[in-house]
């Protein structure tokens, strides 16, 4: 998720929204949902390439027509740019497909064609002693043979290189499909991915009759310090903390940046036990540093974080287990921060730093 579409998931969506309607309005540009999706992010984002794009237009008086606005969303909207490069891909490959085949069609009537000359061939060898004819009938076969090993070479070679594109083709997917799960800030899952992945990890715990837990991690007092520092300073805390998350998210754990300055994991077949400490461990760590700014070098003070998890019952959706650590979040929230709390304890229990 970039980090415009984490700001219009939270509480500047509403405001963000009004603003982006009044300018529709005032450029005389129609509410639908694309337009609607363009503004928001002008709005959002006013330094981004598709703010200072849509800036240009208005300055030049450039109508901004419906085919205007799908050529912005194509160019600068993350969804509409995954969309083409698929497409893109995809069209890539049905040529690619297309080509083989026509390939495989010319040489099964290469071969249609050699075993005809070759049951002549058999017929007049039957039918004649003459050894004029036969010395045409052997010399005709070798050309036959020279002409369909030559074709048969082409396809191998038609072949191997086709191999090659469709390998080519899977690494550039495989690079969206990861482009298209990973948060641009942090290089952590985005929560579209996290999503599938609790999903996947519910039916395989209930398969295996296995444990799972899952766990909730926010930066203490973040809007107070983005309003401080700025969004830049920000990002610098959201990357580090996703840093410290992230060494101790090695498969099979699984950890994203949900929204935010939220962060999720998922840890399959470990015991609370083992998921408390980790997450204390992270706590810990984060707290111990002084980061500082890195523009001015201002030392901005000590970062700490408050964390809640769960431990997922039989049979129990992600949903669900994701409202009882989000709940326990709240629970360490409440209890001063900079702590660790289990859905299943009271504000009481939580371990305070």
């Amino acid at each position: 998720m970039s980090d415009v579409e984490t700001t219009l998931r939270g509480p500047e969506a509403y405001k963000i929204a009004g603003r982006a309607l009044s300018l529709m309005e005032r450029h005389q540009v129609w509410p639908t949902a694309l337009n609607f999706e363009l503004w928001t992010h002008f709005v959002a984002d006013p330094d981004g390439a598709l703010a200072r794009e849509l800036t240009r237009l208005i300055s030049l008086g450039e109508p901004l027509t419906e085919l205007v606005s799908e050529e912005l969303a194509a160019t600068y909207l993350p969804k509409a740019k995954l969309n083409e490069q698929i497409r893109d891909a995809g069209d890539l490959l049905s040529k690619e497909l297309e080509s083989v085949s026509k390939a495989i069609q010319d040489a099964q009537k290469s071969n249609a064609t050699y075993g005809k000359t070759l049951n002549g061939a058999a017929k007049e060898l039957d039918a004649s002693q003459d050894v004029d004819t036969i010395k045409t009938v052997v010399s005709g076969l070798a050309e036959a043979t020279r002409r369909v090993q030559k074709e048969n070479k082409s396809l191998e070679t038609r072949l191997a290189e086709s191999t090659a594109e469709v390998d080519r083709l899977r690494e550039h997917l495989e690079q969206v499909r990861r482009d298209a799960t990973t948060d641009g800030l942090t290089n952590l899952a985005n929560r579209k991915a996290f999503d599938e992945e609790l999903d996947r990890a519910c039916s395989e715990a209930d398969e295996a009759g296995a444990s799972l837990c899952l766990a909730v991690l926010d930066i203490d007092h973040f809007k107070g310090f983005n309003d401080t520092w700025g969004h830049q300073t920000g990002d610098q805390v959201i990357r580090y903390v996703a840093s410290v998350i992230g060494r101790v998210a090695a498969p099979p754990r699984f950890a994203a940046r949900y929204g935010g300055e939220e962060f999720a994991m998922i840890f399959p077949r470990e015991a609370a036990a083992l998921v408390a400490g980790t997450l204390e461990e992270i706590r810990v760590e984060v707290s111990s540093r002084m980061l500082k700014r890195r523009s001015t070098n201002e030392d901005l003070g000590a970062i700490t974080i408050s964390s809640g998890f769960a431990e997922r019952r039989p049979g129990e959706s992600g949903h669900s287990v994701m409202e009882r650590a989000d709940a326990a979040l709240y629970t360490s929230k409440r209890g001063g921060r900079n702590r660790v709390t289990a859905a299943e304890s009271t504000p009481d229990s939580a371990n305070a730093a």
